[in-house]
Parts: C-alpha cells; structure tokens; sequence
C-alpha cells in the first residue's frame, strides 16, 4: 500500500529493519507529527521504524526513542557579518579567487537550460569523494526530474564560467522560512582551481540574509564516527559550526521496538569501529583512484 504522509511520498529502506521516513526529511517538517503517526500505525506499510529529524533549535520535544544526529549550520545575519566575522582571511581569498578567475555566481530559475548544466557537471566525473558517484552517467530526462523536486520552495545558485555552468547550488527552504538546506551543491573538478565551491557557499549566504532566513544548513557535519574529513574541514572554514539534534525512531513494529534497542537499523558500516571503517576508506580511495586515475577531490 502506498502512503504519503501531508502529501509527501515516503521512503523505505532497509532489509532486516525496515525504516520509512517522508522524502525531503529534515529539509521539511511534518505541520502535524501525532496525525502522521496514527496516519502510520493504521496503514498496512511495511516498515519496522518511522524515522523524522527534529527542526532546529536542537531540545529535545517528542517523547519518542532517538539517537543523537548532527548538522552543519551557519547562524546568518548579514553577508557582512558573515564575511568578516565568521570566516578568515583564507576563506575570503578562496571566494576572491573565483571572481579573479571569471566566475560569476547568481541565483538562476529551474529551466531545461540549467537541467543540461546540472547534467553535465554530473556527468564530469565518475568518482566523488572517494566513491562512485551516484549521479555520474544519468541521462537529461532523469536529472530533469530529480532537480525538479521542492520546486515551489527552492532557490537554485550557479556557478558560470562564461556561458559555462560549472557548479550549482540547491538550497530549499523549510515551511517556516526559519532554515534553508543545501539539498545538493557540485562543482566540476577540472574547475577546482577556480574555487567555485566557495563562490556558491557565499552567494547562499546573501540569499538567506535578502530572505531573513537565520539558518544555512549543510547536512551533516561529521558523518558516522569519522569525526574528520576535508567535507568538514570546509564547513568550518566557511563558518559552520556542529549542532547536535536528535533523530526520533518510531516503533511500528515489534520487531521494530526489538531491532532499534539491538542497533540493527543502522548501516553496516555505521557498525564497525572507527579504525576498521577509515582503512576501508582508505583502501577505497586508493582503488578508485587507481583505476580512474584521479586526484583526491579538495574542497
């Protein structure tokens, strides 16, 4: 039975435990949390576990089991304040490169000319952040689709060199206009030198302060127990800072109740001890780079 939950598909993922959370999670927020839960409960979806991030501030509200989660966010008051407050000189000169090397950066509409740009910075390269690149390899018409999602609430930023689109931003922006998530930001690496990531994160910044949002979130900022990486690294150059929040796992099940209390609802690898998981990575990375032949990716 498909169910969607305040008009939002729901997503399932998962073998052992099944865990269902709505499409756009933690960029939207359910208005009604206790309807969609009976909404849930009553249904014959088969999922073991409802799980929904909680909007920031980060106290913790609903009186259901979680698990500490954690975001990047940028408090925002003024592109000035953010300039000369919260990032340093170097950061500064990153974004000063890109327009020295002639890129401009500007918020654009969601038309089939920026979809072939999007299209072609996915199909750049096979290999991102040391693994295969889900996106690398989709043709137009998919790529239309997926960029088309939240349309009514997003902001798209690119980056140009000439007529060129080498990097984009997509920020959408939550019910409440208090927080804007960068659903997806890409840049082309042989453009790298150019730091069009930089220029994309500063124009996402002016766009939040001309809309009075005070939050940029950047998904997360440590992501399972590897508590560094270059990712984070430029998040906190850029003026990002780690908020814990908590992710709420909903029962549906019994053998949902039993699965959460035993850890079974959490990725393989979120499972294996830090050290083993970073060698993995390592060996990886050396893998890919080897039979692509490519440079470890920089931000």
């Amino acid at each position: 039975m498909e169910l969607s939950l305040e008009g939002r598909d729901l997503v399932v993922h998962g073998r052992l435990c099944r865990v269902a959370q709505v499409d756009g999670d933690g960029f939207q927020f359910l208005a009604d949390l206790e309807s969609a839960m009976a909404a849930l409960r009553g249904s014959n979806m088969r999922a073991d576990l409802f799980t929904f991030l909680q909007k920031l501030p980060e106290t913790p509200r609903y009186p259901y089991p979680f698990e500490w989660d954690n975001l990047a966010v940028l408090p925002i008051s003024t592109f000035d304040h953010w300039w000369t407050r919260q990032v340093d000189t170097k950061t500064r000169n990153m974004v000063r490169r890109a327009e020295k090397k002639g890129v401009v950066v500007r918020e654009v509409p969601f038309d089939a000319y920026l979809a072939r740009g999007i299209c072609g910075v996915y199909n750049e390269c096979p290999i991102r952040q040391g693994k295969p690149f889900p996106h690398y390899g989709k043709d137009l018409e998919t790529v239309g689709k997926m960029s088309a999602t939240f349309l009514e609430s997003s902001v798209f930023i690119g980056a140009f060199l000439g007529n060129q689109l080498i990097g984009f931003v997509k920020l959408t922006i939550d019910q409440s206009r208090s927080q804007a998530g960068v659903m997806h930001i890409l840049a082309m690496v042989q453009h790298r030198d150019k730091a069009p990531t930089n220029a994309l994160i500063a124009e996402s910044v002016k766009t939040c302060a001309k809309r009075n949002i005070p939050y940029l979130v950047y998904a997360n900022f440590a992501y399972g127990k590897k508590v560094r990486s270059s990712l984070s690294d430029f998040k906190k150059n850029n003026g990002f800072q780690r908020v814990d929040l908590p992710r709420y796992y909903v029962p549906l099940t019994r053998w949902g109740a039993v699965a959460f209390r035993l850890g079974l609802h959490q990725r393989l690898a979120e499972r294996l001890p830090e050290p083993v998981a970073a060698k993995l990575r390592e060996l990886r990375n050396r893998w890919y780079q080897h039979r692509f032949d490519l440079r470890a990716e920089s931000f």
